[in-house]
């Protein structure tokens, strides 16, 4: 078996200024401690291989010994695996810490679990006015279209052709949502057993899906301290492609969830010829396009020069509606016939009456996406002020678009926190659901989608929650499962 390898490059890149002036620490003890936080950051992911003691001894200027007992202290808490002849690879502690059970919910909670916004009440109603007006062509027919209504792929395809990726309706297939694209394409595009590329972190139904397919997911790091227009860590993309085998990757390049950040040109275009030279098939989920606060992103990843056999899934539920329950996958012809094939023996179709009103909804749309726009503007400055007040040592890095923050917490207490918010009015979704074996601990995802007013109502407890948990006993980080 194939062992995916971290260059040492990459890692001292990641492990910054791991020794500062004045640290008391042993040399050795500094690297193992930076190396363990980078493990519970999920910037070094489960099962790679580290870089042999020479090659980073001779990267950090550090004698080896140095760094064999970092090492060495590593294995001792259960952070690296190693067998005779072969690399260190990161494991699994053999402990897991004790997380409290979710305390009960104090009054009427603000729930900041959930990316979403509420309806535009009128344009969703004016919406299915339309779409019943119009259901009388429908009517003389069985109603089942496992590909979707011509009139929606019609329009779906033109917005495409408008942002620059020539497109045909036959090249759509309509989907009831994103979670069901992504359901079709694992079904069709892999096998129980193979490995999938993502993002790390990433939104917890992708990870939710590849595993419910008996698919791995393999993560590769984004890093939003490397700014709004990168974080992609494209040598970690091209090293997963190389020594995974992985077959499939599924990436969020356009206001990334949960760190809100986009793909600049030149990273699409990289991307795309990475994928094309290792024959991975690239999947890109664009649900979060159309929200871009600060620029609108790029052209598609589709659209560059090695783009012509990437999949794109996109969707109505996080810049319209989540009740609206319409998602579609732009791909070439061939593999949307598979995907009807494949389709047949689950379901028949997405339901008419939806697809005609995301129909008449997109046909029109910007004045309302631009409303959207404004309205997240405006709330995620609330969540800045907010998170300002009363979290300071909080840190995060604004992103172009999307619905949330990725905000840094000094301790890695976040799945404490989690349980601990609803005693203090507030609902969380703690950071490891968003990575893969408890990564993200030190990371809690804030949505800015709800009034201002409630923002700052539901920041003021989560500070709270926060002191609660910080004033208790610390969890032991070498004893955390990562």
């Amino acid at each position: 078996m194939i062992t995916r390898a971290i260059g040492a490059g990459s890692l001292v890149r990641d492990l910054g200024n791991w020794q500062d002036a004045g640290d008391s620490r042993p040399a050795y003890r500094a690297l193992a401690d930076g190396i363990r936080l980078l493990v519970h950051d999920g910037r070094v992911p489960l099962g790679v291989a580290l870089p042999s003691e020479r090659e980073l001894a001779s990267a950090l200027s550090l004698s080896r010994t140095t760094v064999t007992a970092a090492y060495a202290a590593l294995r001792e808490a259960g952070y690296l695996r190693s067998r005779q002849g072969a690399r260190s690879t990161v494991a699994v502690p053999a402990e897991r810490t004790t997380v409290p059970a979710s305390a009960p919910v104090r009054g009427e909670a603000i729930d900041l679990r959930n990316a979403s916004l509420a309806a535009p009440a009128a344009a969703i109603e004016a919406a299915y006015s339309a779409a019943l007006g119009s259901m009388s062509a429908y009517l003389g027919s069985h109603g089942m279209e496992p590909v979707g209504v011509m009139a929606l792929r019609e329009v779906i395809a033109r917005r495409y052709r408008d942002r620059g990726l020539p497109t045909t309706p036959d090249q759509i297939m309509v989907t009831s949502g994103a979670q069901h694209a992504m359901r079709l394409l694992l079904g069709v595009l892999t096998d129980p057993g193979d490995r999938v590329i993502v993002d790390h972190p990433t939104y917890p139904n992708a990870l939710e899906a590849i595993r419910r397919h008996g698919t791995r997911p393999v993560p590769v790091p984004v890093r939003p301290e490397d700014g709004p227009a990168g974080g992609w860590d494209l040598d970690g993309l091209a090293g997963a492609a190389r020594q995974t085998g992985a077959r499939t990757a599924f990436l969020v390049p356009d206001f990334h969830n949960p760190t809100g950040l986009c793909l600049d040109a030149d990273g699409r275009a990289e991307l795309t010829r990475i994928m094309r030279d290792a024959q991975v098939t690239l999947v890109v989920d664009e649900t979060m396009v159309d929200l871009w606060l600060d620029a609108p992103p790029p052209p598609p990843v589709a659209a560059t020069s090695f783009g012509g056999q990437v999949v794109t899934v996109g969707s109505t539920g996080k810049s319209l509606w989540g009740g609206l329950r319409v998602g579609w996958i732009r791909a070439d012809r061939d593999l949307i016939v598979r995907l009807t094939g494949a389709r047949m023996a689950v379901d028949l179709g997405t339901p008419v009456m939806e697809q005609l009103a995301a129909a008449h909804l997109l046909s029109d749309v910007e004045d309302l996406l631009d409303a959207r726009r404004r309205v997240l503007r405006e709330r995620r400055a609330a969540l800045v002020a907010a998170l300002a007040d009363r979290l300071p040592a909080w840190r995060y890095t604004l992103g172009q678009g999307g619905m949330s923050l990725w905000a840094r917490m000094p301790e890695p207490v976040s799945t404490a926190l989690a349980a601990t918010g609803p005693s203090h009015g507030v609902l969380l979704a703690a950071g490891p659901r968003f990575g893969v074996q408890g990564a993200f601990e030190r990371f809690v995802r804030l949505p800015y989608t709800q009034e201002p007013d409630t923002l700052r109502r539901g920041i003021a407890s989560v500070a709270a929650a926060y002191s609660a948990v910080a004033a208790g006993p610390h969890i032991d980080e070498t004893r955390i499962v990562v």
